[in-house]
């Protein structure tokens, strides 16, 4: 199993055991806080925008152009952004560590 931790925007860290899907289908299956999913992973809402830790950031790789224009709309979004309907879970996630944006 993958383990992947996600920080709430309290300030919390959930840590979670994933083996395939999508981060946004993760996070909704555990009931982390802030990742709404609302548009169901078409990535058209941003209500699953998530923070890569940095030291995870090639790990998880460069955010799509149509990710790109999403996260243009959200004042939040940093070098690190990305969408968690948009990440596919892969065994080399494990310890990966995602905040949840504000």
């Amino acid at each position: 199993m993958i383990n992947i931790t996600f920080i709430t925007q309290a300030g919390e860290s959930k840590t979670v055991q994933a083996s395939s899907g999508t981060i946004m289908e993760l996070a909704r299956q555990h009931g982390i806080e802030g990742i709404d999913g609302d548009c169901g992973g078409v990535c058209s809402c941003a209500t699953c925008h998530v923070h890569v830790d940095p030291a995870f950031a090639e790990v998880v790789g460069e955010p799509s152009d149509i990710e790109k224009d999403m996260l243009e709309l959200d004042d939040h979004a940093d070098a690190y952004s990305r969408l968690g309907c948009q990440i596919e879970i892969e065994p080399s996630f494990d310890g990966l560590i995602l905040t949840v944006a504000n």
